[in-house]
């Protein structure tokens, strides 16, 4: 159980400060994540990796020479909000362009991808490389929808060492996809992990079994099965990777043993010796061996073994010297780096001028937003615990950050005079730039998109209010993909749309209905597919929230 922590919802931070306050030789906090204290020669390309926190030493603790660059860090099991990626780019940028490189998961691909556009749009040339390691993830021929888990690691360390060598960003590109097209993973768990604050595990395994297939954000595994020895465990990952070798495998291989956070070195070690002796039996020379945490899963019990197949160039670059906080290949500088101390300004916000009329119209904004916030950490323990069912438990908590921060800036907006259109726009940004996550993102852009609809000249009519819920849904869609039937939030968010006439209280019905029936659906999305069967008879958890959402808008406005 994660027992340390001061207010849950700030674990993400205060480990983070707790991080950078240690190693200020190797990294400074920059607005949503790290990046080196002592960055590298201009002209450089800079490797940018990230996720949720709660993985260390993925993805903060491998920043350093000959390792990355800047690490964007979202709350815990989450991805980090488009912002946020942007934001540590462009302080890890040194004039040879961004390589971003992160594991397969929606809410990631969206916003990183976001922040790659941005970053083109300002000239700097980026580019995405996803890591699609687990082979449990998704069956051979559908590579690209598997997950990315302890291949991160891999991937990271080879295309990071190109760079640091001075090549162009389209040979760090090809490098970091050559790694990716090579590397297998496959996991195992014997227990769950708990988030901070909660006192049960997101996913339990039954006495006397083992969860194979496990993802790194709290998922079970796919399948439960019963509990070997050591030896054993070790030929089922074994099996299960080599089954995978990629077409132009060689014999010669960069090896991760990898700890998931509980199960200890001891047991790494033990587990190795029949590793070691399976790949020689097949041919294959394991070249500087991996053993220990390296992706981890917060106090997750499990291992993980990846094969990343090697040709000459990669080879090199493997062995490659590094000296990060948490992953070193040669020994810590015997002078520290001293840096300056960087402070953000923080800068008033000017509003476009508004009419009286739709200023008023931001203050029942502001005020509806704080009934939603209060709904939403009411029902956080059951957001998460629906969540969890087939994907990381991390639903509710998101939404917690979202709507708090949508609510007070909501309410700072209207008391800055801001008008209806420019406080829900800018509730919509804080929500994205504060849940992270695929969640984060949706509630971010589609609130932005009804907010087009209100103006700031005059108070919104009926008309305007009916093309901003038009708005939110296309919005939705249209940035997340997902259709109706996919077990999204879009199952309820299209019903409601549709439905709706003016009445709130009426379509938040038909909302809460259409919520409920998720639970017949299997998800063809996201992190719960994976473990579709699983998650059949219970509800998808963002569109219950979207049903909350609109029940509680509907008591509002009726008051």
């Amino acid at each position: 159980m994660t027992r340390l922590f001061n207010d849950p919802a700030d674990f993400t931070e205060d480990a983070m400060a707790g991080f950078c306050d240690l190693y200020p030789h190797y990294v400074r906090a920059v607005p949503g994540g790290v990046v080196r204290s002592a960055p590298g020669r201009p002209g450089k390309v800079a490797v940018v990796v990230g996720g949720g926190s709660g993985h260390y030493p993925a993805f903060c603790g491998v920043v350093g020479p000959g390792f990355c660059d800047g690490a964007v860090v979202g709350n815990i099991f989450t991805s980090p909000s488009a912002q946020l990626a942007y934001d540590v780019a462009k302080a890890a940028h040194r004039g040879g362009g961004v390589l971003f490189s992160f594991g397969n998961y929606a809410g990631d691909n969206m916003n990183f991808g976001a922040a790659q556009e941005r970053l083109r749009a300002e000239g700097i040339d980026c580019r995405t490389v996803v890591v699609t390691d687990d082979v449990a993830s998704a069956p051979k021929g559908e590579e690209s929808k598997r997950r990315g888990i302890a291949g991160d690691f891999a991937v990271f360390k080879l295309a990071s060492a190109a760079a640091e060598e001075g090549v162009s960003l389209d040979e760090v590109e090809q490098v970091a996809r050559a790694a990716n097209d090579r590397t297998r993973t496959l996991g195992i768990a014997f227990d769950g992990c708990t988030l901070p604050g909660q006192d049960h595990k997101l996913f339990t395994v039954p006495a006397g079994k083992m969860g194979l297939g496990l993802g790194i954000h709290g998922e079970p595994g796919v399948s439960d099965v019963d509990m070997p020895s050591a030896a054993e465990v070790a030929d089922t990952l074994v099996d299960g990777v080599l089954a995978e070798a990629p077409a132009e495998a060689g014999r010669r291989a960069g090896v991760i043993l990898n700890g998931l956070g509980a199960t200890k070195y001891e047991e790494l070690f033990v587990v190795w010796v029949r590793v070691a002796e399976r790949l020689r039996a097949a041919g294959i020379e394991a070249v500087e061996p991996e053993v220990g945490e390296l992706v981890t899963s917060l106090d997750m019990a499990g291992i993980s073994l990846t094969l990343v197949w090697l040709d000459e160039q990669l080879e090199r670059y493997w062995c490659a010297s590094v000296d990060t906080p948490a992953y070193r290949k040669r020994p810590r500088p015997a002078e520290a780096v001293s840096h300056e101390v960087e402070h953000d300004v923080v800068e008033a916000v000017e509003y476009p001028p508004a009419a009286p009329e739709s200023v008023a119209c931001a203050g029942m904004i502001a005020s509806v937003l704080a009934e939603v916030q209060q709904a939403i950490v009411a029902a956080e323990d059951e957001l998460g615990r629906i969540d969890a069912v087939a994907a990381d438990g991390d639903h509710g908590r998101c939404m917690v950050k979202g709507a708090t921060a949508a609510a007070e800036a909501a309410a700072a907006a209207f008391a800055a005079g801001a008008g209806a259109e420019s406080a829900l726009a800018t509730a919509g940004d804080a929500w994205a730039a504060k849940a992270g996550g695929t969640s984060g993102l949706l509630w971010g852009t589609g609130l932005r998109a009804f907010a087009e609809c209100l103006g700031n000249d005059r108070e919104p009519s009926g008309s305007d209010i009916a093309a901003g819920v038009a708005a939110f849904a296309e919005a939705v869609q249209r940035t997340g993909g997902a259709q109706v039937g996919d077990k999204t939030m879009v199952d309820a968010i299209v019903p409601f749309a549709e439905a709706f006439d003016g009445a709130w209280r009426a379509a938040a019905e038909v909302a809460r209905q259409a919520a409920a029936d998720t639970a017949a659906l299997a998800p063809k999305v996201g992190r719960a597919r994976p473990l579709a069967e699983r998650s059949i008879g219970t509800p998808d958890a963002g569109a219950v929230s979207f049903a909350l959402i609109t029940e509680t808008i509907a008591d509002a406005l009726e008051d």
